[in-house]
């Protein structure tokens, strides 16, 4: 009995066809969800580097106009 189920192939070769192209269309939109979420973490992480550039770079202003006021005085 082993040894026919050992021989024989899991699937005929022609009907195995359409499970594999559906594995293939499945991993390729599991890709597609993949990249977009990337991309979308990405964008959301490029806008708060962005304000925190901005944030530091507002903060440093103030401490250099602080700096010339009290040189000033």
């Amino acid at each position: 009995m082993i040894a026919l189920l050992a021989e024989t192939p899991a699937l005929p070769l022609d009907e195995a066809g359409e499970y594999v192209a559906a594995a293939y269309i499945v991993f390729v939109v599991l890709l597609v969800i993949y990249v977009g979420l990337m991309a979308a973490k990405l964008a959301r992480i490029s806008r708060d580097l962005e304000e925190l550039a901005t944030l530091a770079e507002s903060k440093q202003q103030a401490a250099s106009n602080e700096q010339r006021e009290k040189v000033a005085s």
